[in-house]
């Protein structure tokens, strides 16, 4: 029967005592993480969430109301503790923090019995991720996800300390507002008291903290709940957290001094890293040329090589075609992989077609120096030598191939090159390379709409020098965008926004909208620019992917308390589930069947 903590006060925390705590009576609290009972001495490790604690309950130090209660412990019993702190009596157990000292139990209290759970609660659970989530609130016992919690509280606390010491404002906005449906799909909300219309949820406060800047709060930031109703995958839950900011009267080098600054002062203070500043900085076609992907990851080489000159002449239909049709022919240079079986290497043309590629050429170079080649037939040998020496070939090198539209080349090249560095084990957790990616285009073409969108949003300002070509050729307009990286994932992005009513007007006009319906989605925006409106910039961290990264963990699943699985339901809470009809009804809903 669970007893009464009345009278007791918890002293310290298990991991708050050492070997200086010797000879003082504490109170402890926690979970049983296990009990051995060796006869006439029961160990006891006590487990709360700075770490684990021994106790030894002897019947001579705790009598036997005490001890024969100690024998009925099991794992996960809730647990109360008063005792003496003792240097251990056994060996040091180097792997525990308070692997020095135990507790020599004087009384227990049984605070709560437990069940026995689903699942071990341990480190680096093997247990299956779907049962760990049902039963998530024993998940969250875990030491690893603990720490990981903790890591995350202390960003929070980092961050707003900063931007607190930065002149920045911390400033709520809303969760409910209008849909502006240009992008993601907004998770909608109706309304009671106006039949039939909605509210939105956020998907970021984009246009609300540019109205921050026109009411005239100069910096703001907020760690923002976002919510996205689109596909999930290792990094992207529906609802997720921003640490959101915005400056008015600054161009994009005074938002990069900032957020440098905070990165700087953020990995020092969590990590005790020093992030080398200022951060490397690389034009988007820079990026997609060197690595086919507008957040690289530079913790290796393998970059790509425009080969298509060299191969030009070439009679191999796959090169020719692609030249032909306007693309280009791109490879990169598996150092070191020449002898990768045949097998391997069509697992990787498999992996290549799933990212639109029709196939993959290869060459290796074996150490003799002689070439094996997917497509030797088409080749004169001193168009393969050329080949290789493009490539930088050396003895013992693969040489992989894509030849296709660029936009196909990139996405393929891109991938190939993350998966052959997981293959080559050259991807460390613990190396950090950032990068600032800039000049991304204004707009890009969407074949499933036929029109341009916006690479960023509506409202990204175009580079001064591009504005003549908004009408002649609107894919060649750049951006004043800007976006953060680290190893490979976008951890932030931002961009000077359109302060000028004319250029708003001119970009919605652009991307497709209608004078009527521009007013429709953003009148709110485009009246508010009619009062004075600040040059102004901003930028959001998705604070989920930066914890991830900072603790390296594989999912942002492990950074957040309460996450949902890829189809976006919640298997504790079991949400989404069905409402009562009276709910409905009051929302002027009807739940229209499945047709079966």
């Amino acid at each position: 029967m669970a007893e009464s903590m009345a009278g007791l006060h918890r002293s310290h925390r298990c991991t708050e005592l050492s070997e200086a705590n010797i000879g003082e009576n504490v109170t402890v609290m926690g979970w049983v993480q296990k009990s051995r009972n060796k006869g006439g001495i029961i160990f006891t490790d006590l487990r709360d969430r700075s770490g684990i604690l021994q106790i030894i309950f002897e019947e001579a130090d705790c009598g036997t109301e005490y001890f024969e209660k100690a024998a009925k412990l099991r794992a996960e019993f809730v647990i109360a503790v008063e005792g003496r702190v003792e240097a251990r009596s056994g060996a040091v157990n180097e792997k525990l923090q308070t692997g020095k000292i135990e507790v020599r139990a004087k009384t227990l209290r049984i605070l709560a019995e437990s069940e026995v759970p689903p699942f071990p609660i341990e480190e680096n659970s093997k247990t299956k991720e779907d049962l760990r989530f049902k039963y998530r609130y024993l998940d969250l016992r875990r030491p690893d996800l603990q720490k990981n919690l903790m890591i995350r509280s202390k960003i929070a606390q980092v961050t707003r300390q900063f931007f607190a010491q930065n002149g920045f404002l911390e400033v709520e906005t809303p969760t409910l507002i209008k849909s502006t449906p240009e992008g993601a799909r907004d998770y909608l909300v109706p309304s009671r008291t106006y039949p039939g219309e909605f509210y939105a949820l956020p998907q970021s406060p984009q246009l609300l903290k540019q109205l921050l800047m026109v009411a005239g709060y100069d910096r703001y930031f907020q760690l923002a709940r976002c919510y996205r109703d689109e596909d999930l995958r290792a990094d992207r839950q529906p609802e997720f957290t921003q640490i959101d900011m915005e400056l008015s009267f600054v161009d994009v080098d005074d938002v990069i001094d900032v957020n440098e600054r905070f990165l700087k002062t953020l990995f020092k203070e969590v990590l005790g890293l020093d992030i080398p500043t200022p951060i490397q900085r690389m034009t988007w076609k820079e990026c997609m040329e060197r690595f086919g992907s507008d957040k690289p990851d530079l913790r290796f080489g393998m970059e790509l090589h425009n080969v298509s000159d060299v191969v030009k002449n070439s009679e191999f239909a796959v090169f020719k075609g692609a030249l032909e049709n306007g693309g280009s022919v791109r490879g990169i240079n598996a150092e070191g992989q020449g002898d990768m079986p045949r097998k391997k290497i069509d697992a990787l043309v498999e992996f290549a077609k799933g990212y639109g590629a029709k196939g993959l050429a290869w060459m290796a170079v074996k150490e003799d120096g002689s070439v094996k080649s997917s497509f030797a037939k088409f080749m004169t040998e001193e168009e393969t030598a050329a080949l290789v020496a493009a490539m930088d070939g050396k003895p013992g090198d693969l040489l992989l191939f894509a030849a296709d539209r660029d936009k196909i080349v990139f996405s393929v090249l891109g991938a190939l090159r993350l998966e052959l560095a997981r293959q080559m084990d050259l991807l460390k957790k613990d190396d950090f390379r950032f990068l600032w990616v800039t000049e991304f285009p204004l707009f890009e073409w969407s074949d499933e709409e036929e029109r341009y969108v916006a690479m960023h949003h509506p409202f990204t300002m175009p580079m001064e020098e591009d504005w003549h070509l908004i009408d002649s050729d609107p894919g060649a307009v750049r951006a004043k965008a800007y976006d953060i990286t680290l190893n490979g994932n976008e951890i932030g992005g931002g961009s000077v926004r359109i302060h000028q009513s004319d250029i708003q007007e001119k970009m919605l006009e652009v991307l497709g909208f209608t004078p009527e319906k521009a007013e429709q989605q953003f009148g709110f925006l485009l009246n508010a620019f009619k009062y004075g409106v600040p040059p102004h910039a901003g930028l959001a961290y998705g604070l989920d992917r930066v914890v991830m990264l900072m603790v390296g963990a594989d999912s942002i699943r492990d950074v957040i308390a309460f996450p949902k699985v890829k189809d976006a339901s919640c298997l504790m809470m079991e949400a989404p589930s069905w409402v009562d009809v009276k709910q409905l009804d009051e929302l002027g809903i009807q739940v229209k069947p499945e047709e079966a």
